[in-house]
């Protein structure tokens, strides 16, 4: 069963994407701060990792990065990363920390599932996809 790893601290995001995600075919974890995606990346074994934009003193583009530091030096094999971003704008942010995916705030469940599904098969998933309708491949 694939686990996912996601990291907010705003408890109606974690509301909202446990009972998009969450069910029987995943598990859904979470964590509270940026500073503890790693950490529990390397305990946990996660097949995706979910990261509100803001997440206290550490966001979700230093997490992701933190991640993608392990990975270039073999620490780490390569974790999926979804970004939950609070604007259009922000897609640069994203792009930028090599997240494998983004979608961008409000929260709709049927976008953040076809998202999760997407990374956890292999895939990617970004907004502009989905604005472009050029869904093919995932």
């Amino acid at each position: 069963m694939p686990r996912v790893l996601l990291a907010t601290d705003a408890d109606w995001i974690h509301e909202e994407v446990d009972a998009a995600i969450a069910g029987d075919d995943i598990e859904v974890f979470r964590v509270r701060q940026g500073v503890e995606v790693r950490p529990a990346v390397y305990a946990g074994e996660f097949d995706l990792v979910v990261l509100d934009q803001q997440i206290g003193n550490m966001g979700a583009m230093a997490a992701c990065m933190d991640l993608r530091l392990d990975e270039s030096v073999g620490k780490l094999d390569h974790t999926p990363v979804l970004f939950l971003l609070d604007r259009d704008v922000d897609v640069f942010l994203a792009k930028r920390s090599e997240a494998d995916g983004w979608v961008v705030k409000p929260l709709d469940p049927f976008r953040l599932r076809r998202a999760a599904t997407a990374l956890l098969g292999g895939g990617t998933w970004t907004e502009d996809m989905v604005s472009t309708g050029d869904l093919d491949g995932i």
